[in-house]
């Protein structure tokens, strides 16, 4: 098929301008060799920014895949990070390499919550489609799914001592799980709204809960081996005081008849300065600080001119039984507010770090794309929070509206509500940040040496690069100047506002009084009065023409030297927003809120093709230089290439995660930046690889197709209650089904294989002598002329450990016995021992009636039993002569150097401290 015009891919480069997305919370992370509360982790869109904050620079990227980061969980070694997207994929990345070579599919909708056990082998997330996962990371696969909430799980814990956990959602209840037998034993019922946070203090005895109320609830957990072990002891068994601030009407949670594994009563609440809810909820890795984030109504700000957020920092000092007399304490004796901390702007999201000397530091991602961390000593009697870093460089405070390139393809303009910034292309560092007015279009002088801005208070400023000062302010319009264009012959620029005027201006150097050197400015010559407010203006690029977009939905066109009337295009429902004009003057696009696209002629003014661009309002419309094809950009957050001459779409770029306002092609036409209100800045290269539309359509489909698979239902599972609160962790992916697809493509050439060697042997006797073996599979001979039996194995290998059930599943039952031969043939010879026994238990779980009644499978099941038993015993005794051999090597260098391994004996010597500082607090207040 030959290509009649040939269109070349533009691909994503580079995101750059956002510090941190909003969508996701922030976490301290520890770098290989650095200090603890130094690192952060952000999200960026669909990536994570990892940032030195002494720096203030980016030091590891954690690329993900075109979905957005919802939340991210450093591992408690601190060598990991677990992100969860918006598809509700989990990815666990290292952040030594900044790799991922884990990653987990359950969950149906974005992930809330992610949280690792003690020993950071286990992970469990909780999602917006009200499932809680368990995730084995070892084994990278899905332990079991607990269903129970009906609503978004917003907090999920795991008990350092127990193997419990404990959920809370926005469907107000809180739920725990015993995770041996895979159920909720307990739901806490004593919350009248969404349960926000939570939090663990005083060694796991004691849960604070925040909801949408002003109170803090707190519970006394009780575990029923404890209580018994007091009651035989003979210890009376207290009953807690309530704090001042306890709400009487509250009735105590546990309303079930028979009490399990534990017990929760509540112990008291405390008060809230704010009266919004709490947002969330954090404690240290010791659990002594509780850090609870509220969010202050926006009518508060006004009234009161403080900051738009605040955080509560409280200082859990739970003491411990002591063998003195029992002291009944107040709840609040035990929780201690220590300050608050007051940012620059809203606070989205915040975490906290316990540094030695007593020094807490916090970080907080701000609503405004900033990162502040505060710093405070608790040991202080009135401690306050310093600020100690702030990340603003690296972008906008609030969203870019216009953006623009230099004539050397080098730099990008963007302008935002308060500040201007200039990007180097190739680095994307910021080259100036001046302080502007709302900013709403711009444009680099000729010369690149100046910048000229179109404010929303309808005034022009010019700034000069080189100083990176502000030259001049001119009186423009009478209100937003929306609109603004460089004459084709550089001398001047033409103006649009929503006073209903086109005004024309020339450069012009001006000396003033005390100046050594020229200075840039325009000049006011010409006025144009319409009877619309003027949305978007244009020259023709032959400067005979000007195009005017008016608020009455039409396009006039205007001969620029007499200023008469020439042309009036209408067609549009709602205002266009965005108009360009092609090199040679022939066309003209214009972009409207009625999310359509119409090319005209410029000639007679006839309408050449209405096409329907976005979902949404076209915001911004540009041709490629030289050509007569243009991009557009929507708020349906794409950015489209069309072509003006066949009507036809050429390509859709995805990235940006909101609205896109607007965008600039290069004077090249090779790059093309973009601005999101997702905050981002995106890089946009033309490759060499040559677009052919057949197959971009076919590939659009196939997106479409496997994104409906990915909404699909779960699978159902033979002998699997559908609405059990346990059920199988993944779900089926198009990932899945493709893994399935290369295990049944290999079990296909492993038949062949074979019935090529019956009928090689069946010749060889029938001619009495051996004759040539036939000649291998090309496949086979391509991994290193291996069996057809090892070629599966390996197959079976390289499917994701997370995958592995659901492809498992997949699979038609005529393929499974050939596959238990195989494991039989592999337990034998000893090959993958754990990972046949996995396959092998799955499959006759999950096929165990077709099985069992197969009278051909009974002797392989029956040599399979025998087989896996004694290989396992085996595998289990290695592994327990090599335990035992480093036990004793351990003792022995123990008893030779006199120290300890793997204990920390500073650790016992502070627990003797802790404990004694206690009681002498236990003994002042009975005193």
């Amino acid at each position: 098929m030959g290509l009649t015009k040939q269109y070349l891919r533009y691909a994503a480069s580079a995101v750059f301008g956002v510090i941190g997305s909003q969508k996701a919370n922030i976490a301290f992370v520890t770098m290989r060799g650095g200090e603890r509360g130094r690192f952060v982790a952000v999200a960026a869109c669909e990536h994570v920014f990892i940032w030195d904050m002494r720096k203030a620079e980016k030091v590891l990227i954690l690329k993900g895949n075109k979905h957005e980061v919802t939340y991210l969980c450093p591992s408690p070694d601190g060598v990991h990070v677990a992100v969860g997207y918006e598809d509700g994929a989990i990815r666990i990345f290292s952040l030594l390499n900044g790799e991922s070579n884990v990653s987990f599919n359950g969950h149906k909708s974005a992930v809330t919550v992610i949280r690792y056990d003690t020993l950071g082998s286990r992970l469990v997330t909780g999602s917006r489609d009200t499932d809680v996962i368990v995730w084995d990371v070892i084994n990278e696969c899905g332990l079991y799914r607990l269903k129970g909430h009906k609503d978004a799980v917003t907090q999920a814990l795991f008990l350092k001592d127990k193997n419990l956990l404990v959920t809370s959602s926005k469907d107000s209840f809180v739920k725990w799980w015993d995770l041996d037998t895979q159920h909720c034993f307990k739901t806490m019922l004593g919350h009248r709204s969404e349960v926000w946070g939570m939090a663990l203090l005083n060694q796991e005895s004691r849960l604070i809960t925040g909801s949408a109320d002003s109170e803090l609830r707190a519970w006394d957990i009780n575990y029923l081996q404890e209580v018994s072990t007091e009651e035989e002891a003979g210890e009376p068994k207290e009953k807690k005081g309530k704090s001042l601030l306890d709400d009487d009407e509250e009735e105590v949670v546990d309303e079930s008849p028979e009490e399990r594994i534990l017990s929760c009563k509540k112990a008291g609440s405390l008060l809230r300065e704010a009266r919004d809810r709490v947002v969330s909820m954090t404690t240290d890795a010791k659990a002594k600080i509780l850090v609870c984030h509220v969010s202050i109504d926006l009518l508060m700000l006004v009234q009161s001119h403080l900051h738009s957020s605040h955080i509560d920092l409280l200082d859990a000092q739970c003491a411990e039984d002591a063998p003195e007399p029992v002291v009944e304490r107040k709840l609040a004796n035990e929780i201690v507010r220590l300050t608050n901390i007051k940012a620059s702007d809203k606070i989205r999201w915040v975490d906290c770090l316990m540094c030695v000397g007593g020094e807490l530091k916090v970080a907080m991602l701000l609503q405004n794309n900033t990162v502040e961390t505060y710093s405070l000593k608790t040991s202080d009697k009135n401690p306050t929070g310093t600020q100690t870093t702030r990340l603003t460089l690296g972008g906008h405070r609030t969203d870019a509206r216009t953006l623009a390139f230099s004539s050397d393809n080098i730099a990008v303009l963007s302008a935002s509500g308060d500040t201007v910034k200039v990007w180097n292309r190739s680095t994307l560092q910021v080259i100036r940040t001046m302080a502007c007015e709302y900013a709403l279009c711009s444009l680099f002088v000729p010369g690149d040496r100046q910048i000229i801005l179109g404010t929303k208070s309808g005034k022009i400023q010019i700034f000069d690069l080189a100083s990176g000062t502000l030259l001049e302010t001119v009186d423009a319009h009478n209100g937003a100047l929306w609109s603004l264009c460089l004459s084709p012959d550089q001398r001047g620029i033409v103006t649009g506002g929503t006073d209903k005027t086109v005004k024309f201006w020339e450069f012009e150097l001006i000396k003033d009084k005390d100046a050594a050197q020229k200075r840039l400015t325009v000049k006011h010559m010409r006025t144009l009065q319409l009877d619309e407010d003027v949305l978007c203006v244009k020259y023709s690029p032959d400067q005979r023409l000007m195009a005017v977009s008016l608020l009455d939905c039409t396009v006039k066109v205007f001969y620029t030297d007499t200023l008469k009337f020439f042309l009036s295009l209408y067609g549009h429902k709602l205002p266009v927003l965005c108009l360009d004009i092609s090199h040679d003057s022939a066309l003209i696009a214009t972009g409207s809120a009625d999310r359509n696209v119409k090319i005209w002629g410029l000639d007679f003014g006839d309408c050449h093709r209405s096409m329907f661009a976005h979902d949404d309002s076209v915001m911004f419309l540009q041709f490629v230089p030289k050509t007569h094809l243009f991009f557009t950009a929507g708020k349906d957050k794409k950015i489209k290439q069309w072509d003006a001459d066949k009507f036809e779409h050429i390509q859709t770029l995805e990235g940006h995660h909101r609205e896109v306002w607007c965008l600039a092609i290069s004077p090249n036409g090779d790059h093309i930046v973009s601005s999101s209100h997702d905050k981002s800045l995106r890089l946009w290269e033309r490759t060499r690889e040559p677009i052919i539309l057949e197959e971009e359509r076919e590939m659009e489909r196939e997106a479409e197709f496997e994104e409906g698979m990915a909404k699909g239902d779960e699978p159902v599972v033979p002998g699997e209650i559908k609405d059990a609160e346990a059920a199988p962790a993944a779900k089926k992916t198009i990932e899945t089904v493709k893994a399935a697809e290369r295990v049944m493509e290999a079990l296909e050439l492993y038949r062949s294989e074979s019935r090529k060697m019956e009928e090689h042997q069946i010749a060889c006797q029938s001619a009495g002598k051996q004759l040539p073996p036939p000649k291998a599979n090309p496949i086979l001979v391509a991994f290193g002329n291996v069996s057809p039996s090892r070629y599966v194995l390996d197959v079976i290998k390289k499917v994701r450990s997370s995958e592995l059930e659901v492809s498992l599943l997949v699979l038609p039952f005529p393929y499974i016995p050939d596959l238990l031969s195989l494991f039989n043939c592999y337990v034998q010879d000893g090959l993958e021992v754990e990972l046949v026994c996995r396959c092998l238990f799955f499959l006759l779980r999950i096929h165990f009636g077709q099985i069992s009644s197969n009278q051909m499978l009974l002797t392989v099941i029956d040599e399979l039993r025998t087989n896996t038993i004694s290989k396992v015993r085996e595998i289990r005794d290695v592994l327990g002569f090599n335990s035992a051999g480093l036990q004793f090597l351990q003792r022995e260098v123990e008893s030779k150097e006199e120290v300890m391994f793997f204990a920390d004996a500073t650790g016992r010597l502070e627990e003797k401290r802790r404990k004694r500082k206690k009681r002498e607090r236990a003994i002042l207040t009975i005193a």
